[in-house]
């Protein structure tokens, strides 16, 4: 006997459950894997899957953690399985996120004299240090504009592109770690922003078999002197709010002892100059 309108609705997957599979396929999980994580069985994740089952709001949480959703997208799978959101998403001004934005700043004024940035997830600035001029020297006046994206700066010809010496491979690491970032967490921006990236890196020869990946410095020309910098990035682990949870902290160090001297020459020059 052929299904009843109404059972072959009921059986048709919901926005939720092509949401699940969409995630499960990027994340390359077997359904086993995922239902095993989430602390269910697969017979159960199948009737989700297919629309044979309605998940409650727990089961959602459950597989969107599993899923290692960002909060903005376990947020998204929430309110396509008929669920309120289940965290904030604040403005940066906003009293509820102030002691978090409050240590930030104390942490980059920490820092100096070594430049660090606060930033978003689409490489918006957020907040920076004093040395943060010593990325930005020399660089057009429209790419200091507000909002100021640092990932276009590092790489852009009117930017820092110029004066970073090893711009083909630090330039690589730049736009790979956006790719992977838009990879795992999809973003129509973020593609478009690694497709502006790529395009302002030389084009040259693929790395040869002694090519070491990403394990360089950043070595950038300034009026003082060459200045080689690693670089670590910081972001909030256990944030329950959505805009804290996209902030992520890029903390530039010396490489060498000249590179810190130099630092700190400059920012003594720097407080000994007179404000206005």
């Amino acid at each position: 006997m052929a299904p009843t309108t109404a059972a072959a609705a009921a059986l048709k997957p919901s926005p939720f459950s092509r949401e699940v599979r969409r995630w499960r396929a990027l994340r390359r999980m077997s359904q086993l894997e995922l239902a095993t994580l989430a602390g269910t069985t697969q017979r159960h994740l199948s009737f989700i899957e297919s629309g044979r089952s309605a998940p409650g709001r727990a089961m959602v949480v459950r597989l969107a953690e599993s899923l290692a959703l960002s909060l903005r997208e376990r947020n998204a799978l929430l309110l396509a399985a008929g669920y309120a959101p289940a965290y904030e998403e604040s403005p940066r001004d906003a009293a509820t996120i102030e002691p978090a934005m409050t240590a930030l700043r104390s942490i980059l004024t920490g820092h100096l004299p070594y430049p660090a940035v606060v930033a978003g997830p689409r490489g918006e600035l957020v907040l920076a240090n004093a040395a943060f001029e010593v990325l930005t020297e020399g660089a057009a006046a429209h790419l200091l504009e507000p909002p100021v994206n640092v990932l276009r700066l590092a790489l852009h010809p009117e930017g820092m592109g110029p004066r970073v010496v090893n711009l083909a491979a630090w330039g690589r690491h730049v736009t790979e770690s956006v790719r992977a970032r838009a990879a795992a967490h999809p973003d129509a921006g973020l593609d478009a922003l690694v497709a502006e990236l790529a395009g302002y890196l030389p084009a040259g020869a693929p790395p040869g078999p002694d090519h070491l990946g990403f394990a360089v410095p950043l070595r950038l020309r300034t009026s003082g002197g060459e200045l080689r910098l690693l670089t670590t990035l910081t972001s909030f682990a256990t944030a329950v709010d959505v805009t804290l949870a996209e902030l992520h902290l890029e903390a530039f160090l010396p490489a060498d002892q000249e590179t810190g001297e130099l630092l700190r020459r400059r920012a003594a020059a720097r407080d000994a100059t007179p404000p206005g």
